[in-house]
């Protein structure tokens, strides 16, 4: 699984970081983004609609954030 590390990163970092990181994998392949901003989880779950995302509050502030490729 490939891992995208947006923590301190505000956006629109973390989208680019992502968009990039969606190109270099195959379809139904998984990245997971960690972000250490609540708006970054909104402004993904918001720009990546085509995909299957699932989040998680690893610890109080941080989020990891996964998105499956269709």
């Amino acid at each position: 699984m490939k891992k995208v590390d947006c923590l301190g990163d505000m956006c629109p970092i973390p989208i680019i970081k992502t968009r990039r990181a969606l190109k270099s994998v195959s379809s139904a392949d998984t990245i997971k983004v960690i972000t250490d901003h609540s708006c970054v989880l909104e402004a993904i779950i918001n720009n990546f609609k085509k995909y299957k995302i699932t989040h998680e509050e690893v610890i109080n502030g941080v989020w990891e954030i996964f998105i499956t490729k269709p």
